[in-house]
Formats: structure tokens, C-alpha cells, sequence
């Protein structure tokens, strides 16, 4: 396989790889805050008085699935800006 060939298949698979981590890991955050914001109302509905611990708790929790998605969006800035790979592979090949 040529070497240009290599380099291009590496950073295709690493495009592919980039839109995965952040497409999946945007659809987890949307899906895990949506889900708390509901149980959230369903349990002001139910005891009223216990809003301001279960606000200051479901905020926690959000910035908690946000800092999980955030994390998985620096290893994908990661990979798309200052790819590993292709310095392994440069290496490995000698270029």
C-alpha cells in the first residue's frame, strides 16, 4: 500500500471516529438530561418541598453529563488536530 494511500485511510478512519464520539456522546448528554429534567418535575409535582434539594442536586447532575460530553469532545479535538496515529505512523514508517 502507498504511503499517501496510508495516511489518507488514517485520517478518514479518524474522521469517522470523530463524528462518532461526538454524535454519540451529544445523543447520551441529550438523552440522560432530558430524562433527569422529567423525574425532576415528577418529583416537585409529588413533595413540593423538597425542591430546592432536588434543584440543587439536578444541577450538579447536569453539569456532571455535560463534563463527560465535554471530555469527549477534547479527545475528538484531539484526534482531529494533533492526530497520534499519524505520528506513530510516521515513525513506524520512517517519514
Amino acid at each position: 500500500m502507498e504511503l499517501t494511500a496510508l495516511f489518507a485511510h488514517v485520517q478518514g478512519m479518524t474522521a469517522i471516529a470523530i463524528g462518532v464520539i461526538i454524535g454519540l456522546g451529544a445523543l447520551g448528554a441529550c438523552l440522560g438530561i432530558a430524562i433527569m429534567g422529567s423525574k425532576f418535575l415528577e418529583s416537585a409535582a409529588r413533595q413540593p418541598e423538597l425542591v430546592p434539594l432536588l434543584q440543587g442536586r439536578m444541577f450538579l447532575l447536569a453539569g456532571l453529563i455535560d463534563a463527560a460530553f465535554i471530555i469527549g469532545l477534547a479527545i475528538a479535538l484531539l484526534l482531529a488536530f494533533s492526530n497520534p496515529l499519524i505520528n506513530v505512523l510516521r515513525t513506524a514508517t520512517g517519514g
